[in-house]
């Protein structure tokens, strides 16, 4: 494995005085992870360096034809001081998968979880401590050729940043109000929806603007093609539970393969619920929910957690689901993900990795 160098800053900043009003990724700490890639050098250079501008030519690649991948994950910090990473491994196994599909070169995935270690560790007296918050961590390449020119990127970098959050959501684990997409579309299958790339979020602004001006927290997507089968929320996949089935999308080639996603589905299957990986239309949806049938909706991501969802708005039907609270299954799988992320209960599934 590379030796990382690491240069601490001169001037550290201040750290946030009030914790409540962190937000989410608007404070970012003193240093960050950067690495370079030169064609026929491979990935070089491994530092931790302050945090600062990164100085770009007008022409860089990533500016014009959107080479750039990226990833989301946190560092948890315990009650007895501990600080937790949760199944970094996938996130940068998954940031691979990105850069396979991006022509972008594979990162030596023991490097790159050891490289975000580190960094967590010369910035941990960032990690905040109240109730709810973390440290949010913020690994990404994109392509640096001073060139305008269509094609896979000879010179690259990777760069790691931490921000100190809050709540994703300012509803917190109350229910979020989803708008079901009925006129854009963000991605389909051959295309780049399974991967996290600037592009897919680009897409996805219009109709997120729209939902927000009807005073809906995110837009629910259905299928590129048909247009009619369930995929993913803007910053979550979805779990309906249906007579008393829990269901979620298939991974289909456009919806992104989310690490929490994963982790629900083998915490409900270790819970010997009955679990399905499946196409599901809007109108079984619908169906479901006018019928009595659909008890909880909620979403997963790395963000949230587990984010409830109270109401669904279908063309121009809000579909109140639970009476617009937060259901037992949602309320068990958040308090079982964030209990083993803090430490709070037995990581009897290894997905903890200490800093």
């Amino acid at each position: 494995m590379q030796e990382i160098k690491i240069e601490l800053t001169k001037a550290p900043k201040s750290k946030p005085a009030d914790e409540s009003a962190l937000g989410f990724g608007k404070i970012f700490t003193d240093h960050m992870f950067v690495m370079n890639y030169d064609d026929g050098e491979g990935w070089h250079d491994p530092r931790i360096v302050p945090y600062g501008p990164i100085s770009l030519e007008p022409s860089a690649m990533c500016l014009h034809y959107g080479q750039e991948v990226f990833e989301g994950m946190k560092a948890y910090r315990t009650a007895n001081g501990d600080i937790n990473l949760f199944r970094p491994e996938k996130n940068i196994a998954r940031l691979n998968s990105s850069n396979e599909r991006l022509c972008i070169p594979q990162l030596d995935e023991e490097l790159a979880v050891e490289a975000i270690r580190r960094l967590v560790e010369v910035d941990k007296d960032w990690i905040p401590t109240l109730e709810g918050t973390s440290l949010y961590i913020r690994p990404f390449i994109f392509a640096i050729d001073p060139e305008v020119g269509v094609h896979p990127a000879k010179h690259l970098l990777y760069v790691v940043i931490l921000s100190p959050v809050g709540a994703y959501y300012p509803e917190g684990l109350n229910p979020v109000k989803i708008y079901v997409e009925q006129n854009y579309v963000r991605a389909v299958k051959g295309g780049i929806g399974y991967v996290k790339t600037a592009g897919n979020y680009a897409a996805s602004l219009k109709a997120q603007e729209e939902a927000a001006a009807q005073n809906y927290t995110q837009v629910l997507w259905l299928d590129g093609v048909e247009r009619k089968y369930i995929e993913e929320v803007g910053t979550m996949n979805v779990f309906f539970v249906v007579d008393g089935e829990v269901l979620t999308p298939s991974l289909e080639g456009s919806t992104l393969p989310g690490i929490t996603r994963m982790s629900c589905l083998e915490l409900l299957r270790s819970w010997d619920l009955k679990v399905t990986e499946r196409k599901i239309s809007v109108e079984e949806i619908e169906k479901a929910a006018l019928e009595g049938r659909l008890s909880e909706a909620f979403g997963s991501g790395t963000a949230a957690v587990i984010s409830p969802i109270g109401i669904l708005k279908i063309k121009d039907e809000p579909l109140v689901i639970n009476n617009n609270q937060i259901g037992q299954l949602s309320q068990r799988l958040y308090d079982t993900l964030t209990g083993i992320q803090y430490s709070k209960l037995e990581d009897k599934l290894g997905w903890i990795v200490k800093v």
